[in-house]
């Protein structure tokens, strides 16, 4: 109940996972696992517009599917709640390293073996005649 009771406004990021027990508005297997955005929304179905790749170029393809076949997505939540703590930053003065920084390499490590390391060597192959 709660996929059909969830409320979609034009402007939001969804993703497109095809729900099998559902088989009206179902996408096509392309659209699977993609990110979308809301463009139209009807009764039962939702216009999304979503990237695809033919041969060279990058054309949006506007598609309705059906609101079961949809949830939102998290891919912004990250950068909202970044944009949330660099307004805090900017108010509070500091003004410093409010971009994001690449991960780092971690340290060097030595890995000791607790068992003993044992070297096998190969058997000789004996003909049966």
């Amino acid at each position: 109940m709660t996929k059909v009771q969830r409320v979609y406004r034009i402007g939001d990021i969804v993703d497109i996972k095809a729900d099998g027990g559902v088989h009206k508005g179902m996408p096509h297997k392309f659209y699977h696992g993609k990110t979308g955005t809301v463009f139209n929304v009807s009764r039962r179905a939702v216009g999304v517009i979503v990237t695809k790749r033919v041969r060279g170029r990058i054309i949006n393809k506007r598609v309705y599917i059906r609101i079961e076949h949809l949830k939102p997505s998290n891919s912004r939540k990250e950068f909202l709640e970044r944009v949330k703590l660099n307004a805090q930053k900017r108010k509070a003065g500091d003004f410093t390293g409010l971009k994001r920084k690449p991960a780092m390499p971690e340290p060097a490590k030595v890995v000791e073996a607790t068992n003993p390391v044992i070297t096998l060597a190969p058997k000789k192959f004996v003909w049966l005649a």
